[in-house]
């Protein structure tokens, strides 16, 4: 890049302040369902839908809008979806029709499906590549920030004014965002930068990423999808301490997620591994210890500490795996991510008809520990790759000792 270090840490700011708009936009109506369903005159199943509506949205189009913008200039991509963002919310909350407010957040979805699969590539080439994971963390970082800060500070601002506030306010940080990208990140063709094509495409390894996420992430939310339940059935927590050990979660995973970053330029794979690895266990740890809190708040903070980095981690296994445009294994993964989460709520729910919340820990261990094991694994397929080249190399080598030799060559050596 040629413009100097100030202004593309500004922009790489700007690009993870975008991260966090987008996760509290598309998690905020969790905590002001009970406010949205009275007003928009709707059950609670109904409005929930904004928000599993929205992450199956985000799943479906993932790749088609990766392919569709794959040649736009990152500038105009970048600040297009945040003013998409903005408009289609503040449109939103102007409504007193659920099926309005349904489609533009549908809208907005789309707009993030488009920001995910490009943002990584963006960050990342902005520095060099020596320092990938260390750019990864902060964007990772700001946007586990959403469920810790944005969401509460959101819930708690709707409760105490209207429901619309928050939203209104995010559109208004949307459109400086907007401005501040569009005025400092350069037009260039998105294939022009270091990080717009894998280090070391290699299709096999590409979908074990894509099997970690999503399968990782199915096996977390079968149980977390149920945490607020567990913490007060099983280990008998006061409903009022449901948010204070949420935050213990919360805020493991951003520490997680920054010591990550220095972890990740040297060791990515190494990294995945232990943080699956780790997740497993802490599920585990929950549902053997249920019922002994001191336990549970340790094992709530290990959770929160393995599985908020394994999103960034996999990312960075894109950067280096991806057999094609990098934006495209960004979309790939984040598809794969959304499709673990709802396919986890729906495994959990199917649990906990015929066992106790505790079963849907025990469940998601279970799920994760399957990608440990393919994780574990994986180097044999650069094994057996290698030794497939060797073999045929051997092959090809044999061929051209024992083919004929042509006649006229014959002739020639005769001749000397």
């Amino acid at each position: 890049m040629s413009f100097d270090v100030g202004r593309r840490v500004s922009v790489l700011l700007a690009i993870a302040l975008s991260a966090f708009i987008f996760n509290t936009t598309e998690n905020l109506p969790i905590g002001l369902l009970n406010l949205m369903s009275s007003d928009l005159g709707v059950s609670l199943p109904a409005a929930g839908f904004l928000v599993t509506g929205y992450g199956l949205a985000v799943a479906a189009v993932s790749l088609p809008m990766a392919q569709l913008t794959r040649r736009m200039p990152r500038r105009f991509v970048l600040s297009g979806v945040m003013v998409v963002l903005a408009v289609a919310t503040i449109g939103s909350v102007l409504t007193t029709s659920y099926g309005v407010l349904l489609g533009t957040r549908i809208v907005v979805a789309v707009a993030q499906a488009v920001f995910w699969a490009v943002m990584g590539s963006v960050a990342v080439g902005l520095f060099s590549p020596e320092i990938r994971g260390r750019v990864l963390a902060v964007t990772s970082v700001c946007g586990s920030l959403a469920t810790l800060l944005g969401v509460p500070a959101g819930t708690w601002l709707g409760q105490h004014t209207r429901w619309q506030l928050p939203f209104i306010i995010l559109s208004v940080l949307a459109l400086i965002i907007a401005a501040l990208i569009a005025a400092l990140l350069p037009t260039t063709r998105p294939e022009e930068s270091h990080a717009a094509y894998g280090s070391a495409p290699d299709r096999r390894h590409f979908f074990v990423v894509l099997f970690t996420t999503a399968v990782a992430m199915t096996g977390l939310y079968t149980g977390f999808t149920y945490i607020g339940e567990f913490i007060t059935q099983n280990a008998g927590f006061p409903e009022s301490m449901v948010g204070p050990l949420l935050f213990v979660y919360g805020g493991a995973g951003i520490i997680g997620v920054a010591l990550l970053g220095h972890l990740l330029d040297r060791h990515p794979r190494n990294c995945l591994v232990i943080a699956v690895g780790v997740q497993t266990a802490a599920m585990l740890v929950l549902f053997q210890y249920a019922g002994n809190q001191a336990v549970v708040i340790a094992a709530l903070a290990l959770l929160g500490l393995s599985a908020a980095p394994i999103f960034t981690a996999t990312q960075a296994r894109i950067l280096h795996v991806s057999p094609g445009r990098t934006e495209i294994g960004f979309a790939a993964n984040s598809a794969a991510f959304n499709v673990g989460v709802a396919a986890g709520a729906f495994v959990g729910g199917a649990v906990l008809s015929a066992f106790e919340v505790r079963g849907a820990f025990l469940v998601g261990a279970l799920l994760t520990l399957a990608t440990v094991a393919l994780l574990l694994s994986e180097p044999l397929l650069s094994t057996k790759r290698h030794r497939g080249r060797a073999g045929q190399e051997s092959a090809d080598v044999a061929r051209t000792c024992t083919a004929p030799r042509p006649k006229a060559a014959a002739g020639r050596r005769a001749t000397r």
